[in-house]
């Protein structure tokens, strides 16, 4: 039997109303007619724009914080949305999809350790049943990304680096041991040696693990870097999709290009690239 896809979006929409009160003003199109699949196979896909294309509405709809206008999502088959005798159940979407967000001092609260969080997380979905067998899901989780239990342990978010902590939201994404991350500018907060790191950890979970993403962002570097796929948004449409190296390296699209024109070259070469490239996973 042959595996469904991981996700399917087909004629996706979001409508919002600008202006005019709750009666008047006009509608306009966040999301206009997205059509977007990703594979069985794990891969990452990157929808690239600017602020403002409708890539963030895009994201929150796959997560179920956004309700479509018109349109379907499907994850491994099943919708999202609708009816809940036909959607996906609650618990199983929340296994299944993992979401990281931009700033990860949003992610935690100020007032209780970091690692509390963890453990509500494998409890509240049923990843493991008593303390050390939380903890061990947590630790794994935790070595994935180059931290561990003992390391986070007892800390607060003031005791740890931005990057750290997006690399704790990483592991907290990766407790139930979802299909698919749904990863919203997740690397934009940190600087350029840590954005590094994480980016490459995003590799490796996709090679070691077979997880999907679909990887949100403004930054072509690291879209070109990290991606099977590049689907580049604009005015809440997907206006060009293709791999790397042929959206990137040859857009179709004049706004494409002229995105392209905006990163900094050195004889034709991305040196954010080569710096990705020599970048290593922390231990």
């Amino acid at each position: 039997m042959t595996e469904p896809n991981v996700l399917e979006m087909t004629g996706l929409t979001r409508l919002f109303r600008k202006g005019g009160g709750l009666f008047g003003g006009k509608s306009f199109a966040a999301v206009d007619d997205v059509t977007f699949t990703l594979p069985a196979e794990p891969c990452v896909s990157s929808i690239v724009g600017e602020s403002g294309s409708g890539k963030t509405t895009l994201a929150r709809m796959l997560l179920r914080l956004v309700t479509p206008t018109s349109g379907e999502i499907r994850l491994l088959g099943r919708p999202v949305h609708g009816q809940k005798t036909e959607r996906i159940d609650d618990m199983s979407f929340r296994r299944q999809v993992q979401p990281i967000f931009q700033n990860p001092f949003e992610a935690f609260s100020a007032y209780l350790p970091v690692i509390d969080y963890l453990r509500a997380t494998a409890r509240n979905l049923e990843v493991a049943e008593g303390a050390r067998a939380v903890d061990a899901e947590v630790d794994r989780a935790l070595r994935m990304v180059g931290l561990s239990l003992a390391r986070v342990e007892g800390k607060f978010i003031r005791q740890f680096s931005g990057g750290e902590l997006q690399r704790i939201s990483v592991a907290r994404a990766l407790i139930p041991r979802p299909r698919l991350i749904v990863a919203d500018e997740p690397v934009s907060m940190v600087d350029a040696s840590l954005r590094m790191s994480i980016v490459n950890i995003f590799k490796r979970i996709k090679d070691e693990e077979g997880i999907s993403f679909v990887y949100i962002t403004h930054d072509l570097s690291t879209a070109y870097y990290l991606s099977d796929r590049v689907s580049i948004m604009n005015k809440g449409r997907i206006i060009e999709s293709g791999t790397p190296a042929d959206v990137l390296d040859d857009p179709a699209e004049a706004y494409t290009q002229e995105l392209m024109n905006a990163v900094p070259r050195v004889n034709d070469r991305w040196p954010e690239i080569d710096r990705l490239k020599a970048a290593s996973v922390p231990a």
